[in-house]
């Protein structure tokens, strides 16, 4: 997988076509992404991961280079149920699943409520826990009819702070241009409020209270100057699930596969292999 990024298979899921693709050889690992983002921040960790797993990555329902549609359920219930629904058509018996940001709770929702069985779990940034979504999500969860009829030149430069918002380092060029296209132009627009405004914290709500019943080798993983998902969420995430191992990485954002990819991508190996300890200089 490089930078490049393209997803070349697709899936007839619930919701429309949802783009996916698979690398690598070993023991399979799902990677599922968050908002408002698409599988294009896992490029950097994935080629790293496929020289020990067999990676699975997809665009979630809506987003990315997934069809978008009106009347499109892009719930996270619906993630839930699309990834579900992924795993079966991959015949995936137990993988390894890791979910960051919205892509935390789909994993969430697939484990608990669609009942997949995972190997292991990696949260990173997950959301999770109550409270959540920046002050702009709320803003435009509350005023997307408003948001959604500005001028397309204002709409690109909101997208574009947007996306670039959580991040610590300098993202390389391209990388802004390429997490904000897929919002852009009159359907990705609509796409974008969307997703912003069928998501709420019941959907999180209805597996906070079932996190204790998690039963496989859970880790969480935070960038420790998180500006959406405060570090101490992560902590009290990894203290309701039983014996899971949490890890704050330092100088790292939101964004984590972006600001420290190298670490992101050596904790997971370490943790999917049952590998010892944590990363030098990573908060335990």
């Amino acid at each position: 997988m490089t930078a490049d990024w393209e997803l070349t298979r697709s899936f007839d899921s619930e919701q429309g076509e949802v783009r996916w693709d698979v690398r690598g050889q070993g023991p399979p690992v799902v990677l599922v992404h968050g908002t408002p983002f698409s599988s294009f921040v896992w490029h950097e960790v994935a080629r790293a991961l496929a020289h020990r797993f067999t990676v699975y990555a997809y665009d979630l329902a809506g987003y990315g280079s997934s069809a978008q549609h009106d009347g499109q359920d892009v719930s996270l219930a619906a993630q839930g149920r699309v990834l579900a629904a992924l795993l079966d058509h991959w015949g995936l018996d137990s993988p390894h699943v890791v979910g960051h940001d919205f892509g935390g709770a789909v994993a969430l929702r697939a484990l608990l409520v669609e009942q997949r069985p995972y190997a292991r779990l990696a949260l990173l940034d997950a959301v999770a826990l109550a409270p959540w979504g920046t002050g702009f999500f709320q803003l435009a969860s509350d005023h997307a009819d408003t948001l959604n009829q500005l001028p397309d030149p204002v709409h690109e430069g909101l997208v574009r702070g947007y996306v670039g918002w959580p991040m610590q380092s300098r993202p390389a060029p391209g990388v802004v241009d390429r997490l904000a296209a897929p919002w852009l132009g009159e359907r990705g627009k609509a796409a974008l409020y969307r997703q912003i405004t069928q998501n709420d914290q019941r959907w999180t709500e209805e597996v906070e209270q079932r996190l204790d019943e998690i039963a496989i080798p859970t880790l969480v993983l935070w960038g420790e100057e998180d500006q959406w998902l405060p570090a101490e969420q992560g902590r009290e995430l990894a203290a309701r699930i039983p014996d899971a191992r949490f890890r704050a990485i330092p100088d790292a954002d939101h964004l984590v596969q972006f600001d420290a990819p190298a670490i992101v991508a050596v904790e997971l190996t370490a943790f999917l292999t049952d590998g010892a300890g944590p990363v030098a200089g990573i908060d335990g």
